[in-house]
């Protein structure tokens, strides 16, 4: 089958940074489907692992954890799906990622897809989707009803772009996203958000100059570090703050005056622990299908690559490392 891999950590503009490559077809076992995949998007973790993850053994490794496609193959104790099954998931991150033709993946983090996407629009959600939903609903523990305010820092993301629809839907909150240029923050007022702050300036000014009070729940997305003082200052008492980014240093001391509770959101945790709820995840996705079928949630699709091969995805990977990209990057076929 055709894929895209590597063998050592480069560069996004050094050669074999990304290379065409064949590898043989997996075969579904267990709880595993066999997907057929039609499209995929590209996530800050492809960019992250390419950088930092060198494979073992001379062997490729394959990038990719969003993917939509139809399920070729069950194994003998999957009993959620059936070939000819269209779906979406976000897939493993300790197993081979979704950039090659066929791909294996556990039945209790995949979904059937949304009737109302193609497979381009459908690939953009899952991982940003259980991020945003794990984050909002599992971490900071957000009310349905009299929730108060959430502070979106680096809205106009993959995650962040979900994020302000699904809080929006499912919840009160009053959303404040930041975004720095014309064209993100028009994409966050358009998603939904009440208010969009600049966080090239000071967070705590840009609430001041809006009239807002201290934030009741804050999802930093990106740039913690460079963040985590004006947070400190501008959450409220007994607020709760979510963090998904990989911050070179993080003081948690300013935030125990205001007793605020500090959590992290991966969403690979489930699948490499294999934890005991990891259908959870199976779970939301379906109930995110039905809201995207029926109106309540947009796709978060910004931008087609074209086809799946190693020069798109490289540009790709070269967009989401400059910190300019929007929504979600996708690429569809091979």
């Amino acid at each position: 089958m055709k894929a895209v891999g590597y063998k050592q950590s480069l560069p996004v503009t050094a050669a074999g940074a990304l290379e065409d490559i064949e590898l043989p077809t997996p075969e579904a076992q267990g709880r595993d489907l066999l997907v057929r995949v039609e499209a995929v998007s590209v996530n800050p973790v492809d960019t992250k692992i390419r950088q930092n993850v060198s494979p073992e053994g001379g062997e490729y490794k394959v990038l990719g954890w969003d993917a939509a496609g139809v399920v070729e193959a069950v194994g003998e104790d999957v009993s959620l799906f059936q070939p000819g099954d269209k779906v979406w998931y976000a897939g493993a991150v300790d197993r081979s990622g979704t950039n090659a033709q066929f791909h294996q993946v556990d039945e209790r983090i995949v979904s059937r897809m949304p009737t109302s996407l193609g497979f381009a629009e459908a690939a953009a959600l899952p991982l940003t989707t259980i991020t945003a939903w794990e984050m909002l609903f599992d971490r900071l523990q957000v009310p349905k009803e009299n929730a108060g305010s959430l502070l979106i820092i680096g809205a106009s993301g993959g995650v962040g772009s979900i994020m302000i629809q699904l809080a929006k839907q499912l919840t009160d909150l009053t959303v404040i996203a930041t975004a720095s240029r014309p064209e993100t923050r028009a994409w966050a007022q358009e998603l939904g958000a009440d208010h969009v702050i600049d966080h090239h300036q000071s967070l705590v000014d840009e609430l001041k100059a809006a009239n807002l009070p201290p934030v009741n729940y804050v999802a930093s997305l990106t740039h913690t570090d460079q963040h985590l003082a004006a947070v400190a200052e501008l959450i409220a008492p007994q607020g709760r703050l979510a963090v998904i980014d990989d911050p070179a240093s993080f003081d948690i001391m300013p935030f125990k005056r205001k007793s605020v509770s500090v959590h992290w959101e991966f969403m690979f945790t489930r699948s490499l622990f294999q934890t005991a709820d990891m259908i959870e995840q199976h779970r939301l996705l379906e109930r995110v299908a039905d809201m995207v079928d029926r109106g309540e949630l947009t796709t978060t699709l910004a931008e087609e690559f074209g086809t799946i091969n190693a020069e798109n995805l490289l540009r790709a990977h070269a967009l989401l490392e400059s910190g300019k990209g929007r929504g979600k990057i996708v690429l569809r076929g091979f």
